[in-house]
């Protein structure tokens, strides 16, 4: 069930606002804004991954964009301080047949996450490396 949550806004506002959603790609004010102040919170609440506190407990999705060389996969090792859950593979991404991209799902020490991208980020053939950290849950799993 949906609750209307309204507020008021000068027309100078409102005409920046409805800027930002269409060049953000949303079709309607209601999705921008919850997933704004959801992006918001947690950036307030956790901050960036830089910024997050060694021993902090993560979870999210590292994109690894390379070059692969003699057609061989990027691996991230399984660690004891990282759990790689899941790992996706693709070779020949778009119209090139010179990039391929792993998306690898972690969960581990923000400490050892940021050394995993370190290390990638100066691997030769690795043009981008980025991390999608994944939503906050306060409620268990399971």
């Amino acid at each position: 069930m949906s609750s209307i949550i309204s507020f008021s806004a000068d027309e100078k506002f409102l005409g920046e606002l409805d800027s930002l959603i269409y060049k953000s790609g949303y079709k309607n004010r209601s999705r921008f804004l919850r997933d704004a102040a959801i992006y918001f919170s947690e950036i307030k609440q956790r901050g960036e991954l830089m910024e997050i506190a060694d021993e902090i407990i993560i979870e999210g999705h590292v994109v690894v964009h390379y070059d692969p060389k003699d057609d061989q996969k990027l691996m991230v090792s399984r660690t004891g301080s990282v759990e790689v859950a899941a790992y996706h593979h693709s070779s020949r991404l778009g119209h090139s047949c010179h990039l391929s991209v792993d998306v690898i799902h972690v969960k581990g020490r923000a400490c050892d996450v940021r050394e995993i991208i370190k290390n990638l980020q100066n691997t030769s053939n690795v043009d981008k490396v980025s991390f999608i950290l994944a939503p906050m849950k306060d409620e268990s799993c399971c």
